[in-house]
């Protein structure tokens, strides 16, 4: 049993070790085969490789050629650019040389000119001079005769001749002057007529349209007694609380607000809106309602001062001016609203000052803010103009502004064609029909004062004022006035029209001589 088992594992050993041998040898005849497969891939790789570098240096010597041949042409061209940039230099060079030389030569002989002309006048004023020393000879002369002759001091004939000339050359100088002053009216009737056409032209402004008094609308009249309320307690709230008169009468389905004040009124048009809308009409909710409503004034007067000045394109303004400029919509004068005025002043004001060669930008804030003052004269004293030009000086605005402020009203003299430009466009916009009315009293006394006026001077018969007080015709006594001095009375009479009367617009002064000869045959 054991030498079965020592020969079975004999066998087994024996059948391992033949086992392993052979398969060795398998596996190295294998590995041979593998050797000489990758030496023949190697090969491969290696002969590709090669043929890839030299297709590689071939790409690079095209591509260096290809470069070579752009670099010599750029190269060319630059040498070409540069060229004729030297030429044109030099062309330039020669051209500015030729016009120094005739510009110096031009200065030169302006030089020339210039000492010449101060020769000649040097020498002018020489002769001036011995001329006006022996009119003065001849004046001493003269009066020295006179002075012996009629038996007058030197001081009285002095007086008597100066009166004699003066006398002798009204007619003289009434003629020249009517004559230079016909060719400027032409010249300057031209131009403005031109300026006024483009500007009323490219603008249109609406009529007077602001009444005293606001309608308010009730669904029926039984709400008159709700607001009057028990014993008149909610019409005393009202009136007290928002000063302004509520008229309650047989008007059917409506109440009126009175004031003078538009922008108490149309607080308190609002306020009533409110109330009778909520329908509880109570001191209590009366003083609520207004106190939200003034709240909401108080801000939209500065939304739409802000948008006003944003549309214009004026710049920044100060947000104290901007809100003045909102509550210019709640101002009017002569039934022109204050707002409505002052946008139509400063659009023409600024197409004027275009036309004229002026600053458009500046014009319209000129004109924008010219009446600013019309805002605080409600809670303030003292005139529109001192209180516009105050506030404006306090938020540092252009002395244009300032100047326009008070050119308008004819405190200050004009410095600018920007301020011209305004203080025509506010007569302008004034003086337009239909832009304005007027109480009947003052009307009637500013009529009157300028038919007075006319009628004082020395040689005037009969004064009317026509066209609503914006012409006067005066009738002149042909024996004491002529054709050349009636020129002169008209200034005379304009001139003083202008110092004492108060008047929007302008004033036609018309005198009218007139000589008849009557003779009868028999």
């Amino acid at each position: 049993m054991l030498n079965e088992i020592l020969l079975g594992g004999g066998i087994a050993t024996f059948s391992g070790i033949a086992g392993f041998f052979i398969s060795k040898k398998i596996t190295s005849a294998n590995f041979d085969i593998y050797t000489q497969q990758a030496k023949a891939k190697a090969n491969a790789i290696e002969s590709e490789a090669e043929m890839l570098l030299q297709k590689s240096n071939l790409k690079s010597q095209e591509i260096e050629l290809e470069a070579i041949k752009h670099y010599e042409s750029a190269k060319d061209r630059a040498k070409a650019d540069l060229s004729q940039r030297e030429d044109d230099v030099i062309r330039k060079e020669q051209s500015f040389k030729r016009y120094k030389q005739i510009e110096d030569q031009r200065i030169q002989d302006e030089s020339t000119a210039l000492q010449a002309k101060r020769n000649d006048l040097e020498r002018n004023e020489k002769s001036l001079n011995t001329l006006k020393k022996r009119y003065e000879a001849k004046i001493d002369e003269a009066l020295h005769t006179i002075e012996h002759s009629a038996g007058m001091t030197k001081d009285e004939a002095q007086v008597v001749l100066l009166e004699k000339v003066e006398e002798k050359s009204r007619a003289e100088i009434a003629h020249i002057v009517r004559r230079y002053e016909n060719e400027a009216k032409q010249d300057a009737k031209r131009k403005a007529n031109y300026i006024l056409a483009q500007a009323t032209s490219r603008f249109a402004g609406e009529f007077a349209s602001e009444r005293l008094t606001n309608l308010v609308h009730l669904e029926n009249d039984e709400l008159k007694g709700r607001i009057i309320g028990k014993e008149g307690r909610n019409i005393k709230a009202l009136e007290t609380l928002m000063g302004v008169d509520i008229i309650i009468d047989d008007t059917p389905n409506a109440i009126i607000v009175s004031s003078f004040n538009l922008y108490r009124r149309a607080i308190a048009t609002k306020t009533l809106q409110l109330l009778i809308e909520d329908g509880r009409i109570q001191p209590a909710r009366i003083e609520e309602i207004f106190e939200k409503v003034s709240d909401e004034f108080e801000a939209s007067i500065l939304t739409e001062g802000e948008e006003l000045i944003a549309d214009m394109n004026i710049g920044v303004m100060h947000p104290e001016l901007t809100k003045l400029i909102g509550r210019l919509r709640y101002r009017a004068s002569y039934g022109q609203n204050a707002l409505a005025h002052t946008l139509e002043v400063s659009y023409l004001a600024g197409i004027m000052a275009s036309e004229m060669g002026g600053d458009p930008i500046l014009a319209k804030r000129a004109g924008l803010l010219h009446d600013i003052g019309k805002s605080l004269t409600h809670d303030h004293d003292g005139s529109h103009v001192d209180l516009g030009a105050e506030i404006c000086n306090r938020y540092n605005e252009h002395s244009v502004v300032i100047n326009a402020i008070y050119a308008h009203h004819g405190q200050e003299e004009i410095n600018s064609i920007e301020c011209g430009a305004v203080c025509a466009a506010d007569a302008l916009s004034a003086a337009r029909p239909g832009a304005r009315r007027e109480v009947l009293e003052s009307f009637l006394k500013r009529v009157t004062q300028i038919e007075d006026i006319a009628s004082e001077h020395t040689g005037v018969k009969q004064a009317y004022a026509i066209n609503a007080g914006r012409e006067i015709r005066v009738i002149v006594n042909a024996t004491l006035i002529n054709d050349d001095e009636s020129v002169l009375l008209a200034k005379e009479i304009a001139k003083e029209i202008e110092s004492k009367v108060q008047y929007p617009g302008d004033i036609k002064v018309n005198v009218i001589r007139e000589s008849r000869t009557v003779e009868f045959a028999r």
